[in-house]
């Protein structure tokens, strides 16, 4: 078929512009090699020219490949993607040592080229380390450390039952649910701002901006933008504007996400004759006795803490529930278990929470095993910000690096039958929790790790914890009463998780929605 006129400008813009990040991209190695230390680089696959590994890594779910590439390469391994070096760490005491005993080299974010076109500098999560990210980091932190977080609890408490409420009433619509919880405990803390159950135009925002964004943080889309750097700038009607396109459409959802809560908890506070308390009124405040131009400095960083925290619960609590969802329909024996459990030390008269968490180990081990078994976070991001020698190898000043998550949990020697969903693998014998937690790798690592780790694993608990006292999972049926089999799918990016499947939600027998309400109201 012969080439259309735009087909014919898209080529003729397309070969130049090959050619020269091909010059590029062997500059890059000619003088990288030259500032290389006599240290030899870690093992890896051999790199085919200029592509390197691009083309043997799977692009949807990369942790899998570096995770077969453990058996042949050992833990840690060397890859080169296009022009990129990347470092995989596929074990949890190389992770620590590197990214925990050496964060003033591993504390770094590499580029990437979607995040600005795409709005998502907003996410202090993709900042690289420098003065920004440190407000911001210290910002979240005075919110959301471990203390402080104790005094969300009332409300995710609330919140958690209010889901309950929901569930029953609509069970169907789960994974909304989930996502509404999610939201509705971040927007509290950071703005004060209670979400309806149904249709908040504030949550609306932050799903939108969620969805939107999601392109900008896939490896295909990130690699395109980093060779062709001119699509953001094509018209239109050109062959390949879709990105341009994409990228316009997250920025408006990002800029909306960032600014209408902002200006909520402003009209707020001006509003009010009693202050409210929340992350972004309490910093407001403080920020008052700072001169231009830091004031302006700590507005921006409030606001990108602020917007992080909100999107970050949305995409990993909502996550990690959709996780925990798929394991007791595909296992009811856990979730009945997990009744019993709480029959014996709740009763049937109330429901869980949080000072009953130390008599609950199953219940415990069942949270533990849903982090480990489908990791929201397969891959954890960091970048060298100089070079250094470990186990003898090079790391490379500028390198990606790695924390692979994913093989982290597949380790056979820990976990047996890593694939199998088995909460008992974190109890002894006698019953009792055992001192292997995963959270010690699954928030992160060194002055990276989730700033909001604390709330994020009281969320899961006691969601979870009130789910098993009052719900019931199952298969769904089709119209003959048979169990609709299906297999999983996941939705991949920066987060993992399965994506909406059939299932059966209902109410235990004694659970009504009228005695849920009734718990709420008292």
């Amino acid at each position: 078929m012969p080439y259309s006129l735009s087909s014919a400008v898209g080529l003729a813009l397309l070969v130049p512009t090959v050619s020269v990040v091909a010059l590029d991209i062997i500059w890059r190695l000619v003088c990288s090699r030259k500032k290389r230390e006599d240290s030899p680089l870690p093992p890896g696959p051999t790199p085919l020219p200029l592509l390197g590994s691009a083309l043997s890594v799977d692009v949807e779910e990369p942790w899998k490949t570096y995770t077969e590439w453990k058996a042949t390469y050992g833990d840690v391994l060397y890859l080169r993607l296009l022009d990129q070096e990347v470092i995989i760490l596929n074990s949890q005491s190389d992770a620590v040592e590197l990214l925990e005993k050496r964060s003033q080299i591993y504390s770094d974010r590499a580029f990437v080229a979607t995040i600005a076109p795409y709005g998502m500098e907003c996410n202090f999560v993709f900042e690289r380390y420098g003065d920004h990210w440190r407000l911001c980091r210290r910002i979240f932190h005075q919110t959301f450390r471990a203390d402080a977080a104790l005094t969300f609890r009332p409300m995710q408490l609330r919140r958690a039952r209010q889901m309950i409420v929901n569930m029953i009433d609509d069970p169907d619509q789960y994974a909304f649910h989930y996502s509404t919880f999610s939201a509705a405990v971040a927007m509290s803390a950071v703005y004060d701002y209670e979400p309806s159950p149904r249709n908040d135009p504030m949550v609306h925002i932050a799903h939108r901006c969620l969805q939107a964004s999601m392109p900008a943080i896939t490896v295909e889309k990130a690699l395109l933008l980093k060779m062709f750097p001119f699509l953001l700038h094509i018209p239109d009607w050109l062959p390949g504007s879709s990105l341009k396109r994409q990228a316009r459409t997250s920025r408006d959802w990002a800029i909306k996400a960032v600014e209408i809560p902002y200006q909520y908890v402003q009209k707020q506070m001006k509003a009010s004759q009693h202050p409210t308390f929340s992350m972004v009124s309490d910093h407001i405040t403080r920020m008052q006795k700072y001169d231009e131009p830091y004031r302006s400095e700590y507005t921006k960083a409030l606001k990108h803490a602020s917007v992080s925290a909100v999107l970050g619960s949305v995409e990993t609590t909502s996550a990690a529930l959709m996780t925990f969802t798929l394991a007791m329909v595909q296992n009811p024996h856990v979730w009945k278990r997990a009744q019993a459990e709480m029959d014996g030390v709740i009763g049937m008269d109330r429901l869980p929470d949080f000072d009953d968490r130390p008599s609950l180990p199953y219940v415990e081990a069942i949270l533990r095993e849903t982090m480990r078994w489908q990791p929201v976070a397969p891959l954890v991001l960091h970048c060298t910000s100089s070079s250094d020698i470990y186990k003898g190898f090079h790391i490379p000043k500028g390198a990606t690096v790695f924390a692979n998550v994913w093989a982290m949990t597949r380790d056979e020697a820990r976990y047996p039958n890593a694939e199998q969903f088995v909460p008992e693998r974190f109890l002894t014998a006698e019953g009792a929790l055992t001192d292997d937690d995963p959270s010690g790798f699954i928030f992160g690592f060194g002055r990276r790790v989730c700033p909001g780790q604390h709330t994020a694993d009281a969320s899961l608990w006691i969601s979870i914890a009130t789910m098993l006292a009052t719900l019931e999972f199952a298969l769904a049926k089709d119209a003959e009463g048979k169990d609709v089999a299906f297999k999983p799918t996941y939705v991949n990016g920066v987060t993992h998780y399965p994506a909406i499947f059939p299932c059966h939600i209902s109410p235990q027998s004694r659970v009504s929605k009228e005695s849920l309400q009734g718990i709420l109201a008292g």
